[in-house]
């Protein structure tokens, strides 16, 4: 009978698009098993199985339940599967722990913004007090609903020079298709000087190019005053 060596294959020697993480990147998580997504946190296998025959091991201890598996101490792991150390224990451990907090949390509430004061209530919290101008930016999804407040620039006691580029890359990298800016004047005058006016109106026409709109410009001053462009007919 012809003996037969089992060669152990690492994943660095398979297909690049059968490797998790490179997996992950051109597919999605979603795209990946459980027992790839556990590979990943492992790193690396020991000196019989590699990272995912590792995690298929560790999965079918628990049935392939993930929250029997949640019930594993970081000794269980260290203890009853060969090539987990504490580091990779610790490692599944937290990534489980924060899973179940995912699940367990609320889901974040985005506010609609139709009016200057819901803008000059999303933002103002970061630009009051501050000694020097700077600049953010709300993005917006098409209903209007905030998704995320950004800050593109930071600047002086007077000013601040707002770069066009930074604020439609940011809006792109958030597929946001509309945009309030925001900043402030630390005098508390919150009257738009000619350098803001004139780079508002660039701004406005440069998002007419990209297709996307620029509702407002807010700038906050001290005690709750701001100035909107929208509310003053300058955009």
């Amino acid at each position: 009978m012809e003996d037969y060596q089992k060669i152990r294959t690492t994943i660095k020697d398979w297909d690049e698009a059968d490797r998790p993480r490179e997996k992950l990147m051109s597919l999605g998580r979603q795209s990946l098993t459980n027992a790839e997504l556990l590979a990943i946190i492992l790193g690396g296998g020991n000196k019989e199985k590699n990272a995912v025959e590792l995690a298929k091991e560790i999965l079918l201890s628990v049935d392939n339940n993930l929250s029997e598996l949640s019930k594993l101490s970081y000794k269980d792991f260290c203890n009853r599967f060969k090539g987990v150390g504490p580091a990779k224990a610790i490692s599944i451990v937290a990534a489980l722990e924060l899973g179940y907090r995912r699940k367990h949390s609320s889901t974040l509430q985005r506010p609609i913004i139709n009016s200057s004061n819901d803008a000059y209530n999303a933002v103002a919290h970061l630009l009051l007090e501050r000694d020097r101008e700077d600049f953010f930016v709300l993005l917006l999804a098409n209903n209007n609903k905030l998704i995320r407040v950004v800050q593109v620039s930071s600047g002086g006691i007077n000013e601040t020079l707002v770069d066009r580029k930074i604020i439609f890359k940011t809006a792109l990298e958030h597929n946001a298709v509309k945009i309030i800016l925001a900043h402030n004047h630390p005098s508390g005058d919150t009257k738009p000087s000619n350098a803001d006016i004139n780079a508002t109106r660039t701004i406005v026409e440069a998002g007419k190019i990209m297709s996307i709109q620029i509702l407002d410009h807010i700038i906050i001053g001290v005690d709750d005053a701001y100035y909107s462009f929208l509310d003053n007919g300058i955009i």
